[in-house]
């Protein structure tokens, strides 16, 4: 979906996945200017950067979102990622491979409780902010994921069987960081309700060291737009 401002969804319900951050929040914004009735989604798995719910909830509340809901999962009791595992560090340098702070199924997770909240409001439509251009190597923000998840969906579910086909929207997946702050400013976006950072603090100060933060920065740097985000030092 291209991220352009048809409202395409008039009066239609979706589910959103938020995390607080600033490709969730801009995906937000996106659903909410093509008039979808938006309902977000948040998760508390157990990760370390817990600021990222009340951002979620500050950006929802801003964009106009019908619910938001916090559904409580204890991804940390597996482990395994530097997110949900306190004794392993979040890396402050650019490692090779799939980094540490991918969490193991995560997505998969998310978006099979987002499929049935959609199923249970009725909704066909769900959000979410993944991207294969700006990325940290995550496998489960590839097309071919979430289009082998959307073929999945459609079989699993009720809707799916009777015909009512269900869609996994992804309008960040081929932008750049700066594409999508740049759209997302063109929707209204305040970027200092987010909190991307990966070890952010009770307060929501970013470590301005992590994978995320640096892809933030230079995200805000390639379109020459003020960083609003409140770093630590």
């Amino acid at each position: 979906m291209n991220p352009g401002t048809e409202r395409t969804g008039e009066g239609r319900r979706a589910v959103i996945l938020v995390s607080g951050g600033l490709d969730s929040t801009t995906v937000l914004a996106m659903a909410r200017s093509q008039g979808y009735q938006c309902f977000t989604l948040s998760f508390d798995y157990g990760q370390r950067h817990r600021a990222e719910l009340l951002a979620a909830e500050r950006a929802s509340a801003a964009l106009g979102d019908v619910e938001h809901k916090v559904v409580t999962l204890n991804l940390d009791s597996i482990g395994g990622s530097a997110l949900t595992d306190m004794a392993i560090a979040v890396p402050e340098e650019e490692t090779p491979g799939i980094p540490i702070t991918y969490v193991p199924a995560r997505n998969t997770v998310f978006l099979s409780i987002a499929l049935g909240w959609a199923e249970v409001l009725g909704a066909s439509d769900i959000f979410i902010g993944v991207n294969a251009v700006d990325y940290s190597g995550y496998p489960d923000c590839r097309p071919e994921y979430i289009a082998a998840f959307e073929t999945m969906a459609n079989l699993a579910t009720r809707a799916g069987v009777e015909g009512r086909k269900l869609t996994i929207h992804t309008p960040l997946m081929h932008l750049s960081k700066g594409e999508i702050i740049r759209a997302g400013t063109a929707l209204g976006v305040d970027y200092a309700l987010t909190v991307s950072c990966y070890q952010a603090t009770e307060q929501g100060l970013a470590c301005g060291k992590c994978d995320s933060c640096r892809l933030r920065r230079e995200g805000f740097q390639q379109v020459g737009v003020t960083d609003p985000t409140r770093y630590r030092s």
